[in-house]
């Protein structure tokens, strides 16, 4: 029963990176990377915004008892992200990049721009 549960919710996981990345990509950003993992931390979307590179967290939410998705977004979430964001960004030219989030509660898309930062 319990492989039951893990393949529904990384079917779910998968369909919500998936619409998350369609919402990004019909507003302008280019999907450039998915799912980059290092120990200790992951990156959902990897997207070009301009000259921008947006590291973006996808959080879906079917009921709000504990917050919603952006309740989920803690702190050491954001370190992990960050942590990902480094290791990711080594050995590559300088460039700016934000951190945003694709919040999916209930079949609403939210697009929070900058919704951390590095000095988290």
């Amino acid at each position: 029963m319990r492989a039951k549960t893990d393949d529904t919710t990384t079917t779910r996981g998968r369909e919500a990176e998936a619409a998350a990345a369609r919402h990004l990509e019909q507003r302008g950003l280019r999907v450039i990377g998915r799912n980059f993992r290092i120990r200790g931390g992951e990156i959902d979307l990897i997207c070009q915004d301009g000259r921008t590179l947006v590291f973006v967290e996808v959080r879906l939410r079917s009921r709000s008892d504990f917050g919603g998705a952006a309740a989920s977004i803690t702190a050491a979430k954001q370190r992990r992200i960050i942590l990902a964001a480094r290791h990711y960004l080594t050995g590559r030219a300088e460039c700016d990049c934000r951190f945003d989030c694709v919040l999916l509660d209930g079949g609403r898309i939210d697009w929070l721009r900058d919704a951390f930062t590095a000095d988290a």
